[in-house]
């Protein structure tokens, strides 16, 4: 069976935070679910699109929906640790891109994961993708397109 490998280019990474493996995040193998995993993904890309002035979802209904999440374990993370999201985007089209994750843990740089989240703009009124708002890839230097 094939296994999948996410690397991503280090420059594209433009945003990191820290955030704390809850109590409730742990799963009955005692380390961090992969449910909560998700939820903290979804967490950082919140993170990230709100420092970089994105809204999900604007007033107008539109937006960005995930379109696919792909995700690699490579160590357990355990209730209290805090967590680097370093996060970044690559991959754009005239619709989206990718929004990339690696997730590390400071205090011994263990790489706990790896992480691609596939999005689009959206019409949540006309329920259509949509294409780029062209003022949306000038917030990242560094991003590459896809033909």
């Amino acid at each position: 069976m094939a296994r999948l490998t996410l690397q991503f280019p280090e420059d594209q990474y433009c945003f990191n935070t820290l955030l704390t493996v809850r109590v409730t995040d742990i799963n009955a193998a005692k380390h961090l679910g992969n449910d909560s995993m998700i939820s903290m993904i979804s967490e950082a890309r919140a993170l990230f699109f709100f420092e970089f002035g994105i809204t999900e979802t604007a007033a107008d209904g539109i937006g960005i929906i995930v379109t696919d999440l792909a995700t690699t374990y490579k160590a357990e993370a355990h209730a209290r640790d805090q967590l680097l999201f370093e996060v970044g985007v690559m991959d754009f089209n005239p619709y989206g891109g990718d929004i990339t994750f690696r997730i590390t843990r400071p205090v011994d740089g263990v790489l706990v994961a790896m992480a691609k989240s596939g999005f689009v703009f959206f019409n949540y009124q006309s329920l259509k993708v949509i294409a780029m708002p062209a003022e949306f890839p000038g917030k990242f230097a560094k991003v590459n397109w896809l033909a």
